[in-house]
């Protein structure tokens, strides 16, 4: 156990975040004082703030999308109904269930977090591609392969050095949280 405790803490060591509106790299801490900011601006101009992945991503993007609204205090929304995800899957194919979705619900402005260990998943490429059509910011979270290709196409991307998914889904979530709690230590729940 004290192995995979150690693995854990040095990948979390060498997570980066690259804002690429600015060229900049960032280790983890400053990192999250950016993807703070970030989700800040968006609670003040109500953006709307879609969580989407896959398989264990998806489980972490379902569990962002009530902590951000409730305990963050922002308007987020979960695209993982049955019947809209089994709609969309069945009448454009699973490589547009969020894209789909995302051409209908988004807004110039609003917020696309997409996770995804690979950064490799067609599903999650296209829904990166409609956000940014729409005019939409996109954090993307990784890991695997540095330059995976949802790594390359956010506007902000966290990457996760590690090629285990548990591990990289457990930075993933980590730091999420981190970040809704620090937005909610700072603003309070509503309750």
């Amino acid at each position: 156990m004290d192995a995979y405790i150690e693995e854990l803490t040095g990948v979390i060591q060498n997570t980066i975040i690259v804002d690429s509106s600015e060229q900049k790299t960032y280790e983890y801490e400053e990192g999250i004082k950016h993807l703070v900011a970030l989700l800040t601006k968006k609670k003040e101009k109500c953006s709307h703030i879609f969580f989407i992945g896959n398989g264990g991503s998806a489980a972490i993007a379902s569990h962002m999308t009530a902590d951000f609204m409730k305990n963050g205090g922002m308007i987020t929304y979960s695209l993982y109904d049955n019947a809209v995800m089994t709609c969309m899957g069945n009448d454009y194919g699973y490589e547009q269930v969020f894209a789909k979705p995302l051409d209908f619900l988004l807004r110039h402005g609003d917020l696309l977090i997409a996770i995804s260990s690979s950064g490799k998943s067609q599903n999650i490429l296209n829904a990166i591609n409609v956000a940014h059509e729409k005019g939409a910011t996109v954090v993307t979270f990784t890991g695997f392969e540095k330059n995976n290709p949802a790594m390359t196409s956010g506007d902000m991307n966290v990457y996760v050095p590690c090629s285990k998914y548990g591990i990289v889904e457990s930075v993933h979530n980590l730091m999420l949280q981190e970040i809704v709690d620090i937005i909610m230590e700072r603003d309070g729940v509503r309750i």
